[in-house]
């Protein structure tokens, strides 16, 4: 389940990096941050 988990959250993150290049928003780049680091954690630690 944590491994699904990170990868929705990878996905989501990626997602929201294609919306950050469409408006600059800072909020939107530290969402991206979280999802990154909660799905790389998620994903790639057992």
């Amino acid at each position: 389940m944590k491994k699904m988990i990170g990868f929705v959250a990878l996905c989501v993150a990626c997602g929201m990096l294609v919306m950050l290049f469409l408006t600059n928003r800072f909020v939107g780049l530290v969402l991206i941050v979280l999802l990154m680091l909660i799905g790389y954690n998620f994903f790639c630690c057992d």
